[in-house]
């Protein structure tokens, strides 16, 4: 149950209460550059969605396997070289901006080509920016975000698990595709506007993206209330029985306080 409400909130979290775009502000370039028709923005949005999952895919895969301590694949190729307790303590997340930068490059690649191949117009629609998804940081932020809930946790057992990875990555591709429709929608509804000069172009773009920033604001503290709704109430305190030395010692001491 616990791991369904985890799941949950996960997704929640990455694509409402803590959206990429709104709350972190990583993704800002492909944001303001690519939401002045809605069909483009649907297509990046959806583009990006599917590269930060392949590259959360690729990225949890690594991490686990290659980068930290006591990893399979370096335990067994340090094996060769040291002995067996010092092949297990290699640790190789130092190594990790630039596997992550690499996988996330790869994927990349990888949708450029099949957009070029069945979807030319959007292709041109997209002109440099599909490219630059490469540098987009939310997907950089979410490798990282993975990384950090693998690595950085006290507790082994409270490590992320593939499925808990892929859940923040998608959803946290969702959440950037929600945001840049709206944007784009009211961008579109913008051009109809008499806006003054100065504030034209980029200017009431970012006012705009600050005004809807606040407005996702209103989600905080949504995830704590629905795990308290969907979690069971716990008992706050727990009355254990005593052992019977534990009673004759406090039997004495009362005594020897009425003496």
């Amino acid at each position: 149950m616990n791991y369904l409400v985890d799941i949950i909130l996960i997704a929640l979290s990455a694509a409402l209460i803590n959206n990429f775009v709104l709350y972190y502000f990583v993704g800002i370039c492909p944001f303001i550059g690519v939401s002045r028709r809605v069909d483009m923005a649907f297509g990046m949005g959806c583009a990006v969605t599917f590269v930060i999952t392949i590259a959360a895919f690729l990225s949890w895969t690594i991490t686990t396997m290659v980068l930290i301590p006591g990893a399979p694949l370096s335990s067994f190729v340090a094996g060769f070289f040291l002995s067996k307790e010092a092949a297990s303590t290699i640790d190789l997340t130092v190594l990790s901006y630039i596997v992550y930068i690499f996988s996330i490059a790869s994927s990349v690649q990888f949708v450029e080509m099949y957009v070029r191949k069945f979807f030319p117009i959007l292709y041109k629609s997209f002109g440099v920016f599909l490219p630059l998804i490469t540098t987009n940081c939310a997907i950089l932020f979410a490798c990282l975000t993975i990384m950090s809930n693998v690595v950085g946790v006290e507790n082994p057992a409270d490590a992320w698990d593939l499925w808990h990875s892929l859940t923040l990555a998608f959803f946290g591709g969702v959440g950037f595709t929600i945001a840049i429709v709206i944007m784009s929608g009211i961008r579109e509804d913008l051009e109809l506007c008499d806006i003054p000069e100065p504030f034209k172009g980029a200017a009431i773009t970012l006012v705009v993206g600050g005004i809807l920033a606040l407005s996702f604001m209103g989600f905080t503290g949504v995830d704590s209330g629905l795990r308290k709704a969907m979690t069971p109430a716990q008992e706050t305190a727990m009355v254990l029985p005593l052992e019977p030395a534990q009673t004759a010692m406090i039997e004495f001491n009362q005594g020897g306080m009425d003496q």
